[in-house]
C-alpha cells in the first residue's frame, strides 16, 4: 500500500471549500484513495461527507494511502494539494 502522511497547510483545515477541492482532486484522481487523521481510521477520501467528519485542522497530520497499482502519482499530487493549502483545484491535477 502506497501512502504519503502530509500536514495539512489551510488554516481552518479541511472544512467547507478546503475539504471541497480535496474530494474534487480525490475523485479526479481516478483510483481510490483513503485519508485518516494521523493514525485514525480511514475514510474514502472522494467522499465529502468522510472528510468533513474527519474534523482534521490545520496543521494536523493526515495519512493519504492507496493500494492501486499506479497511485503513487495521484498520492504525490494529492498530498502537494493538501500541504499547500491551495485556494483553487489545480490545472494539474
Amino acid at each position: 500500500m502506497a501512502e504519503r502522511r502530509v500536514t495539512i497547510g489551510w488554516a481552518e483545515g479541511l472544512h467547507a471549500r478546503p475539504a471541497s477541492i480535496f474530494v474534487r482532486a480525490a475523485t479526479a484522481a481516478g483510483v481510490p484513495i483513503t485519508i485518516a487523521k494521523g493514525d485514525g481510521t480511514p475514510v474514502n477520501a472522494a467522499s465529502m461527507l468522510a472528510v468533513l467528519g474527519l474534523g482534521a485542522q490545520g496543521g494536523e497530520e493526515v495519512v493519504l494511502a492507496s493500494d492501486a497499482d499506479d497511485a503513487e502519482v495521484a498520492l504525490d499530487r494529492l498530498a502537494k494539494l493538501v500541504a499547500g493549502g491551495l485556494e483553487e483545484l489545480p490545472e494539474t491535477v
